[in-house]
């Protein structure tokens, strides 16, 4: 199972950056989990969009879906015809209010672009090969971090959230961790939120096989980041950059590559 990093930038994305977006490939399937501004434009340097299976959406938070209307665009004005629509997984009522920023005959064709369809707790979604639980954390509103299995290795997102029981279980015995580390050290505690530090210590209360950490502050240095988690967490960490390439490894957590 593979891992491509698409957007690594919180809330805006910093030069060169997008927002939260990660590819994931394996069991025969590709599935994106976000679509943050900037997302789509980087997916397609990897793959072709028209290739995705299914697009997953943590919460409604617009650094996390934004880019989910260029999505549609390019679905329902493809050069052969519409494309086939895609399944759309995200938290209850979130679809609607994407909706609302759109016209009648927008909102008709957003419609048929996507099938959308609400997560649960704890309720397993089967594509492909892979399977991609929804698990939910302590954030603004509902808001899911996502478990990634193809039946050998695991990939635990965190999504945006703050150092919780429901994290931890979430991620626990994760092969790869990919944890949001938005706050500055000095910040911790200020929001719903994870500093660099936190998600060390997620890591390691979860027994992670390996880190990486994402949804960084632009302005952020990644070189403390490194420093505050070596603090905490003695396996395997980087901090992700857009096109980063992670196969995810049964039992020894991630080794990082370049782009296939």
């Amino acid at each position: 199972m593979w891992l491509t990093v698409l957007g690594s930038a919180a809330s805006y994305p910093g030069p060169g950056q997008a927002c939260a977006g990660y590819l994931v490939e394996g069991g025969h399937a590709r599935v994106l989990l976000d679509c943050g501004n900037g997302v789509l434009s980087n997916l397609a340097v990897v793959v072709d969009p028209l290739s995705l299976d299914a697009v997953f959406i943590t919460h409604g938070h617009p650094d996390h879906f934004v880019d989910i209307y260029a999505l549609q665009a390019l679905l329902r004005y493809a050069p052969e015809g519409p494309a086939d629509s895609l399944p759309l997984y995200l938290p209850g009522g979130l679809f609607e209010r994407m909706s609302c920023l759109l016209s009648e005959r927008g909102a008709a064709e957003f419609s048929a672009a996507f099938i959308a369809r609400d997560l649960s707790e704890g309720e397993p979604v089967a594509v492909g090969g892979l399977t991609i639980t929804p698990r939910r954390v302590e954030h603004s509103h509902e808001t899911y971090a996502f478990v990634v299995t193809d039946g050998e290795a695991t990939l635990c997102y965190s999504s945006d959230t703050s150092l919780t029981p429901s994290i931890v279980e979430a991620a626990r015995g994760c092969d790869l961790l990919l944890a949001e580390s938005t706050l500055p050290e000095q910040y911790a505690g200020m929001a719903e939120h994870l500093t660099a530090t936190e998600a060390g210590v997620l890591a390691r209360d979860a027994g992670a096989g390996a880190l990486v950490l994402t949804h960084v502050w632009p302005t952020d240095g990644r070189d403390q980041m490194l420093a505050a988690v070596a603090e905490v967490f003695d396996g395997p960490v980087s901090v992700a950059r857009e096109y980063d390439t992670y196969e995810i490894v049964p039992g020894s957590g991630a080794e990082r590559g370049n782009a296939k």
